[in-house]
């Protein structure tokens, strides 16, 4: 396969500290995705050697006001800090800040055309900050009915299209096919309509947020269309395992390797 597989530590081996849980997934043969860096000792995950896939962008702010933009851009920069300590290539960010729930901390049920407008000033705002670091931050597609209600610029049309209109090699689609799933649906032809716009794309099965071959998408099909496309990225299973974690891998690289 062209394509990469990364596997979140935020979600797998969670009776382990979390820099076991990286060593683990890094010896197991994956990329490590982790989220909320503010919390962790960034030494000792740099000295695990892992190759880290992405990471979480921002700390406080949204797309969506001047002041929260502001806010957004001034953290996303200590984030560049981070990411440089890690050797990590992409920041992804979200349409507002999460509370440790998965909740937006400002909930939004109607994004206005002014919201929007904001929104791609602060995108471009931070693909300034990714160029001159090096560096690619991404935006991610949430879904609103199970995980993240009240979350604005959730759907991946709403993604790509905020992407599309920066135009920036230096912001990128996070495309969450788990909450496109249950947000949109069609993942092969979303994946057509979008790929040119993604830097990651993140899976999990629906319902449960579990591993492949434990819901309702056809994963091989998926990667299947992947390989088609010439999708040359990082695949990240960001989904919890449904029951040994290390079986949930095994589970997740076979569905993605082919035949």
């Amino acid at each position: 396969m062209s394509y990469r597989l990364a596997a979140c530590a935020e979600m797998l081996f969670l009776d382990l500290p979390f820099v076991d849980r990286v060593r683990r997934i890094d010896d197991l043969g994956f990329e490590v995705e982790i989220w909320d860096w503010t919390a962790k000792d960034l030494g000792a995950l740099a000295a695990t050697g892992a190759t880290f896939s992405s990471m979480t962008g921002y700390v406080t702010g949204t797309l969506t006001d001047p002041d929260g933009a502001d806010e957004l851009v001034r953290t996303a920069a200590d984030a560049l800090v981070a990411a440089d300590r890690l050797g990590c290539p992409r920041l992804n960010v979200h349409g507002t800040g999460l509370d440790p729930r998965g909740l937006p901390v400002r909930p939004t049920e109607v994004t206005t055309p002014a919201m929007w407008l904001t929104a791609v000033r602060t995108l471009a705002r931070l693909a300034e900050l990714g160029e001159k670091a090096g560096r690619v931050f991404t935006l991610e597609n949430l879904n609103t009915a199970v995980d993240h209600p009240g979350t604005p610029f959730a759907r991946a049309a709403d993604t790509f299209a905020l992407v599309e209109a920066v135009g920036s090699p230096h912001l990128r689609m996070n495309l969450d096919l788990y909450h496109a799933q249950i947000g949109e649906g069609n993942l092969i032809a979303l994946l057509g309509q979008t790929l040119s716009a993604v830097g990651e794309i993140q899976v999990a099965d629906v319902p449960g947020r579990c591993e492949p071959g434990t819901g309702e998408i056809r994963y091989p099909a998926v990667a299947a269309a992947l390989r088609r496309l010439g999708y040359d990225g990082v695949v990240a299973l960001e989904g919890w395992a449904s029951g040994d974690p290390e079986k949930a891998l095994a589970g997740f690289r076979a569905a993605f390797a082919g035949a």
